[in-house]
């Protein structure tokens, strides 16, 4: 069994949770409460940060991208990356320049001049991608889908961003809204 710390309003355990899901494996959720984060949590992660997964008998594993990689090797069925090496690069290079769209949130978030500007030309070079191609990761949904979408969630139902003006980006939420993990998260966000 599969135990994962998590934290609701956290968007990178929300993509530890989304992978879970599409992978339908069974897991415990130990909740931690990112106000008053326990001192054992330190022994899971140095960093003191969730997600954190353990299967039974192994070591602790931090990061939602090492965790995300983790899980679709340990279970590959459904795939989440592209079967030619050249596409799931193209994937792991979204996820690893994920900073393009977490950095401009985080300023949004914390009320930072100009950040909705940089936002917005995030959101633009995404919806310009997915002009050229129906997801993140290539032809087919998958971990690069799901590294971005919980920042494009959380800035559309909780920041207030809207997305009106990148219609490609639109339409992409749209398909993932139909997803059963999408789904459960946006269920999440609007709890938040």
């Amino acid at each position: 069994m599969i135990t994962l710390y998590n934290a609701a309003r956290c968007p990178y355990a929300a993509r530890a949770r989304i992978v879970l899901a599409e992978k339908g494996i069974e897991f415990e959720t130990v909740e931690i409460d990112l106000s008053d984060r326990p001192a054992w949590l330190y022994e899971k992660n140095p960093a003191g940060r969730v997600p954190v997964v353990e299967e039974d008998g192994g070591d602790p594993l931090p990061e939602s991208a090492v965790i995300m990689e983790f899980l679709e090797e340990r279970y590959p069925d459904p795939p989440l990356l592209p079967p030619d090496p050249a596409d799931r690069a193209a994937a792991r290079l979204v996820i690893f320049r994920d900073h393009d769209l977490t950095d401009p949130y985080y300023a949004l978030r914390r009320g930072e001049d100009g950040a909705l500007e940089e936002l917005d030309a995030a959101l633009g070079r995404f919806d310009a991608l997915l002009g050229e191609q129906p997801y993140l990761s290539g032809g087919e949904y998958g971990l690069a889908d799901i590294a971005l979408v919980p920042w494009v969630l959380r800035a559309r139902d909780m920041l207030g961003v809207e997305l009106d003006g990148y219609p490609s980006l639109g339409d992409w939420i749209a398909r993932l809204e139909r997803r059963p993990a999408i789904a459960d998260e946006v269920g999440i966000v609007a709890t938040l």
